[in-house]
């Protein structure tokens, strides 16, 4: 039986002073320059007042006591079962009572939300703007290189990801592009970052798209535009369909049985 072709590619060894290496290092540089970039331009959140705390940890409270019922009793479970319904009912822990039945406001118009928005947009300029720059310099003066070989086989289907801007059909799909470099660099970083700027970094091109998904996850339990009646009520729903199963239930019979 023959033996495969190996493909083989004669390289300059300065590409890997020249190309890799210095690509690279400007990724993790700019990583690095986009968490502080980012930390000066986030603004620090209002102190919410005491019916907007109370309103959203009243929820919190019943999703709670849905999740972990089936560590008390049966008594405690339907004394607090029935003390939430109640309330959410009645709208007892509204932050605006005098508002419970009427259409929401325009998101546009609250504060909140808007300050929320100009910090999404802060964030989506640091981001971008790096990533442009460095995008036309890498396509300005390394667009074309093949920089190196994986040591292990692909399929075929990773040609279009690690050759992008090789326009070569028989070249072998384990050869990387300068340009696929640079991709895999944006996204596979994040380990770097983690222990150069900790767990808590806006380094990552994957946490920044993380965050935007769901920006309202640092700022409160609500969504602009959200009817918290809606959701209390959705709550209620919820409470009343619970099957509560005590774990201790006949404990003491299953400890003997165990013996």
């Amino acid at each position: 039986m023959a033996d495969a072709i190996v493909q083989t590619i004669h390289r300059d060894p300065a590409l890997f002073y020249w190309i890799l290496f210095p690509i690279t290092v400007v990724m993790i540089l700019t990583g690095v320059l986009r968490h502080y970039a980012t930390v000066l331009l986030a603004t620090t959140p209002k102190k919410q007042d005491f019916p907007t705390l109370r309103e959203q940890r009243s929820l919190l409270r019943g999703i709670n006591l849905r999740t972990n019922c089936h560590v008390i009793s049966p008594s405690s479970f339907n004394s607090r079962k029935s003390f939430l319904v109640s309330a959410y009912k009645d709208g007892v822990f509204l932050k605006d009572p005098e508002n419970r039945g009427k259409p929401a406001g325009n998101p546009m118009t609250d504060p909140a939300a808007m300050e929320g928005m100009m910090g999404m947009m802060k964030g989506n300029m640091a981001m971008m703007v790096p990533q442009t720059l460095i995008m036309g310099w890498i396509n300005a003066f390394f667009a074309g290189f093949v920089i190196m070989k994986l040591p292990f086989p692909l399929t075929i289907r990773f040609k279009s990801m690690l050759q992008s801007g090789v326009a070569t059909r028989d070249l072998d799909v384990r050869w990387v592009s300068s340009l696929s470099w640079y991709f895999l660099n944006l996204f596979g970083l994040q380990s770097v970052f983690i222990f150069i700027l900790g767990n808590d970094n806006a380094a990552s091109q994957m946490a920044q798209q993380m965050s935007q998904m769901n920006p309202g996850a640092a700022t409160g339990m609500f969504q602009p535009g959200q009817d918290p009646d809606k959701l209390f009520q959705s709550e209620v729903e919820n409470l009343e369909v619970v099957e509560h199963e005590y774990i201790l239930a006949g404990i003491e019979d299953r400890l003997l049985a165990s013996i």
